[in-house]
């Protein structure tokens, strides 16, 4: 009886017409079974319907449909549960992590329907035929896939998993079916860099224009990491030399490809203290949510708001953020200063909760902040990044809640979009309090 467990209807709908209420289990459309919400998806496009619900008492409900177009049926359910990952990654982050972190936080998916429905990466190294062959027939694109070498028996080292199937042949079956990939290789100085990088980029290049995009983003290390493999980690002059080695790279890949493909991370240029490329050379940013094109994009976007910021009231706020862009982040509020009249104090806050080598701000806690912050004179306002908050909740990932952070410092805690127009809005609404 599986199917999809209704979690809201919504007020108004066909769904809510026809009495389906919240607990009600959607079990099948059009006689089709429903396994989760991709089958909706793919089954619910119909004009008519037949809906077979059960009931949390175990009665069987059958609704026929009759509806215009694409109007909704008002259903929202509860998200899928993802499969676990059963790798053991040499650099896997979770791995690493302290105690006392939100529960989520420990949870490995490795589920091919969280790449497609919420761009989560996966391994592949679970994909059995009878995925495959769904992926193919509800044309389930695209997928983020981490690939990290295309070498077997380097993968399998990487992933700490045997006999898995060769990545590379699961994306030509892929690629072959015209299912789009991005796809990503978390690099490891020593492991699946030279060569090996030089033969994985090759291998995806040559997929191309299936595998659209290969973001290549430095290993993470926190000080958590005991009794796992020692790892080297990327340092200044490392990512130095690859972005003065790989940025050419790129550059003859779109040439010959036609458009962007090869990505570097930001962390890459941050560590070097080198200039990024210009922002059009990132294309239209298929890996941002990888931390690829965030400050090119941010100083992109400086230049426009900082042309259409006013003077005001005055007023004193204080921005904290990683360390990592920090240094773009002060430049840009300098110049907001100058334009709109306001004191800002922006503060990189250091990472003691992972440790000295973790500097981005998606990865600052609460607890972090109010070490960082406490004693200083903070002005009438904190502006705190949506970044560092789960999303929807509030809550950083030491579980400390921004109402607690703002008791914690005596001052009014704002949560800002972590762009440049976020700043502004936020100084828009200091201003009027």
């Amino acid at each position: 009886m599986e199917g999809l467990l209704i979690d809201y209807v919504q007020p108004g709908s066909i769904a809510e017409e026809l009495e389906i209420e919240a607990g009600d289990r959607l079990v099948a459309i059009n006689g089709q079974d429903l396994r989760d919400i991709i089958d909706f998806s793919f089954y619910a496009h119909d004009e008519e319907l037949a809906l077979e619900i059960v009931k949390p008492s175990g009665d069987h409900w059958e609704a026929e449909i009759e509806r215009d177009g694409d109007e909704p049926l008002g259903l929202v359910f509860a998200p899928p549960v993802p499969a676990q990952c059963g790798n053991k990654c040499v650099f896997c982050f979770v791995h690493q992590l302290p105690k006392g972190l939100r529960r989520p936080l420990y949870v490995k998916d490795e589920d091919y329907r969280l790449s497609f429905l919420y761009g989560n990466y996966v391994t592949l190294s679970n994909i059995r035929r009878g995925d495959l062959d769904r992926i193919v027939a509800q044309r389930l694109s695209p997928l983020y896939i981490s690939v990290h070498a295309t070498n077997p028996a380097l993968r399998e080292r990487l992933l700490g998993r045997s006999e898995i199937l060769p990545i590379l042949d699961l994306m030509r079956e892929l690629a072959a079916a015209r299912i789009v990939m991005h796809s990503q290789i978390v690099l490891c100085p020593g492991l699946n860099d030279g060569v090996e990088l030089e033969k994985t980029v090759r291998d995806l290049a040559g997929l191309h224009p299936w595998v659209e995009s290969l973001a290549i983003v430095p290993i993470g290390l926190t000080k958590h990491r005991r009794g796992l493999p020692a790892l080297e980690p990327v340092t200044a002059s490392y990512a130095e030399t690859f972005v003065q080695n790989w940025q050419p790279a790129a550059e003859r890949l779109e040439r010959e490809l036609g458009a962007p493909f090869l990505f570097i991370a930001d962390e890459f240029y941050i560590k070097a203290g080198l200039p990024f490329p210009p922002l059009e050379t990132y294309g239209d940013l298929p890996q941002i949510e990888n931390g690829v094109g965030m400050i090119p994009l941010f100083l992109d976007e400086s230049e426009r708001v900082l042309k259409k910021a006013r003077k005001g009231k005055p007023v004193t706020v204080t921005v904290v953020t990683g360390e990592s862009p920090y240094r773009y982040l002060a430049a840009f509020l300098e110049r907001l200063s100058v334009r709109t009249g306001a004191t800002f104090k922006p503060v990189a806050v250091h990472n003691r909760l992972f440790g000295e080598s973790v500097t981005v701000t998606g990865l600052v806690a609460g607890s972090d902040i109010v070490e960082e912050l406490s004693g200083r004179d903070l002005g009438d306002a904190v502006l705190v990044p949506d970044v560092m908050l789960k999303e929807g909740e509030g809550i950083f990932l030491d579980d400390l809640s921004v109402d607690g952070l703002g008791k914690s410092l005596g001052t009014r805690v704002l949560v800002v979009e972590a762009t440049p127009q976020g700043v502004v809005d936020a100084l828009r609404r200091v201003r009027s309090m």
